[in-house]
């Protein structure tokens, strides 16, 4: 039998919305697609003829819902709609508590496989598209992610076409020929305004953008502080992007240049994503850019597929995080569109990608400043990402890598990412829930705040060198550093032979208040697990308001200027601190320690006392000779 042509075809499929709506049948199930993509035209009709139906059940994913069918379910048509609602994420906040019952949790890439499969099976799909090309192919646009395969498994297709609906290429397509009706209405697609940005979102964003490599490729979530994070990447180089939903600030990396997905080793040349969400404009870029690919989340949120590009990199927010790493994440306002849903899979995936790195950003407090983000233990709020799959974990106060840690290990981590004023009360209750040893004391929680700007990175025979201020996690590397001294080296920095090095010898060096105390560490090595190669500290005496420092640099990085950095630091960091000069103490026989002092730009002073030199430098004349 001949075929008619597709504009034909078209043409007869075309109903009012109306009668596209009246075409459902009692206890049928509805598909309504997805993000901002939502057919809303076709969902005012639903709810209107609300009263026509019995037992609609609803399907989508955790939506805004400009027309509220999850509130009608509610209070009063709960013979017309039930609800399921595709969602991972904690019910806590009050506007989802009210509806957990509705929700069922899936990570968004087995999404699909449960429409094609028919476990769940999709009688009617309401969608939204663009209006047919030359060939009848018309594209999901901005909704691609479950959309595609709901439509798909669907016994009908109606399809809104949306002249304001860009046509995003990849695959994203449905031919005339697969829709059953068509319901023309042209309408402003849903937007989303700036995102909210808590006071902090420049310092999230600036201490994980040290986190990520050039050549990157990209997943940022929904609630990553995006012009913050826009900003704090606009100094990177060959970024990919490979991610669940575009936003603006992708948008404005792709436009500098930052972004160009050369080096992914996946869809070179292409940013890739399920979706977008933000304003008018983003959805004008998007539209016809060849540069840009839509595919469904069974591709997009594959682990699989997300581990096989090169140095994939997630940047998530979470919302709760306790001290053994278990996290819980809230839908804000903005990622209602299952940015929660999809947290795993990239988690997931951009810990197995070569050289990959799964970042999980926690403001330490509510917005309010009153609550800790970090708790001791998880209770009544369900794990979105178990402990097993944090890797790293940035806050204002830093960033941590909790992957292969004891629980011990976790909780000091986690404590020194928390506020300084809820770290007291978190120790205490880490020692009382058995994360923390008994033998441990209260000074460990520190209480000052980690100074990232004395940071810096060096580059010494080819090899990563970070220069930083010592941090709580530091205590076993500190040890090891010790062990592996030569013994004469040994001498050098103890004044005596030393074959051990217990966690009490070494708590000074460690337990610090970056002020009157403070310790600079040099390291190499993947983050979370370097090696020290040098330290050097002083600690203020306040009788005289004069810092004694001290060194130690492994033998096979000896020789190389770390000891005259640690110190050029140190003399910097005291001096800021308002302390009045350094003082060193050595044997005579130490003359690369007594020439290591010496090199400091101020006047140095030498006395001695038995066999021991005596070196002091204050910073006051160096302020006298300038």
């Amino acid at each position: 039998m001949l075929k008619n042509y597709w504009p034909d075809d078209y043409l007869s499929k075309v109903r009012s919305p109306k009668d596209a709506i009246g075409l459902i049948h009692a206890g049928q199930r509805i598909f309504i697609g997805s993000s901002c993509g939502e057919p809303q035209c076709l969902v005012r009709e639903l709810a209107s003829q609300s009263a026509n139906f019995t037992d609609l059940e609803i399907v989508r994913l955790l939506s805004l819902e400009t027309t509220p069918l999850t509130l009608m379910a509610s209070e009063g048509s709960r013979e017309t709609f039930h609800i399921r609602s595709f969602y991972s994420g904690s019910t806590l906040p009050e506007v989802l508590a009210v509806n957990r019952r509705f929700f069922t949790p899936i990570n968004l890439s087995a999404l699909p496989y449960l429409f094609q499969t028919r476990q769940i099976p999709i009688h009617v799909a309401l969608i939204q598209v663009t209006p047919p090309d030359d060939f009848g192919w018309m594209s999901l646009g901005i909704s691609v992610d479950i959309t595609l395969a709901a439509a798909l498994s669907a016994d009908i297709i109606i399809a809104q076409v949306n002249p304001r609906m860009p046509r995003v290429l990849g695959n994203s397509f449905l031919h005339v020929n697969d829709v059953d009706f068509v319901v023309e209405c042209e309408e402003e697609l849903l937007t989303i305004g700036e995102f909210p940005e808590p006071e902090t979102a420049e310092l999230l964003a600036n201490n994980s953008a040290k986190l990520i490599d050039d050549g990157a490729t990209l997943q940022v979530g929904l609630g990553a502080t995006p012009r913050a994070t826009a900003l704090a990447l606009s100094q990177k180089n060959d970024l990919g992007i490979h991610t669940q939903s575009l936003t603006q600030s992708i948008m404005e990396l792709v436009s500098r240049g930052v972004i160009n997905n050369r080096k992914k080793g996946v869809n070179v040349g292409k940013v890739v994503a399920s979706s977008a969400i933000g304003t008018s404009n983003l959805y004008e870029f998007l539209h016809d850019n060849p540069s840009i690919e839509f595919h469904p989340s069974d591709y997009v949120n594959s682990p699989a597929v997300i581990a096989s590009h090169n140095r994939m990199t997630s940047i998530n927010v979470v919302s709760v995080m306790d001290l053994t790493g278990q996290v819980a994440v809230d839908a804000a306002s903005q990622s209602h569109f299952a940015g929660v849903t999809g947290m795993l899979d990239f988690v997931r995936g951009a810990a197995q990608s070569p050289g990959g790195k799964s970042i999980l950003l926690i403001p330490s407090t509510s917005l309010s400043g009153k609550t800790s983000r970090i708790v001791p233990m998880l209770e009544n709020l369900p794990v979105v990402v178990p402990r097993s799959d944090v890797y790293y974990v940035v806050s204002e106060y830093g960033a941590v890598n909790l992957f292969g840690k004891s629980i011990q290990e976790r909780a000091i981590a986690m404590i020194s990412l928390a506020h300084p004023n809820f770290r007291d009360e978190l120790f205490y209750n880490a020692k009382k829930l058995g994360l923390i040893g008994p033998e441990r004391s209260l000074k460990e929680s520190i209480h000052a705040v980690y100074p990232v700007k004395w940071e810096e990175n060096i580059e010494i025979d080819g090899k990563r060198v970070t220069i930083r201020p010592v941090k709580p996690v530091d205590e076993r590397r500190i040890q090891e550093h010790f062990y592996n001294l030569d013994m004469n080296d040994i001498i050098s920095r103890f004044f005596h032979r030393k074959n051990t090095f217990v966690r009490d010898d070494v708590a000074s060096m460690y337990q610090i208040d970056y002020l009157k105390e403070m310790t600079i560490v040099a390291v190499t090595g993947e983050f979370g697990f370097g090696k020290i190669i040098a330290m050097g500290g002083y600690v203020l005496d306040p009788h005289n308001n004069v810092a004694e420092v001290a060194f130690s640099v492994s033998k096979d990085w000896q020789k190389k200027g770390l000891a005259k950095r640690i110190l050029k630091k140190l003399a910097e960091v005291a001096r800021e601190n308002g302390i009045k000069g350094l003082a060193a103490y050595t044997s005579m026989n130490n003359q690369s320690m007594i020439h290591l002092f010496k090199s400091l730009s101020c006047d140095v002073t030498t006395s001695y006392d038995d066999d021991l030199v005596c070196l002091h430098c204050m910073f006051e004349s160096e302020q006298k000779e300038r």
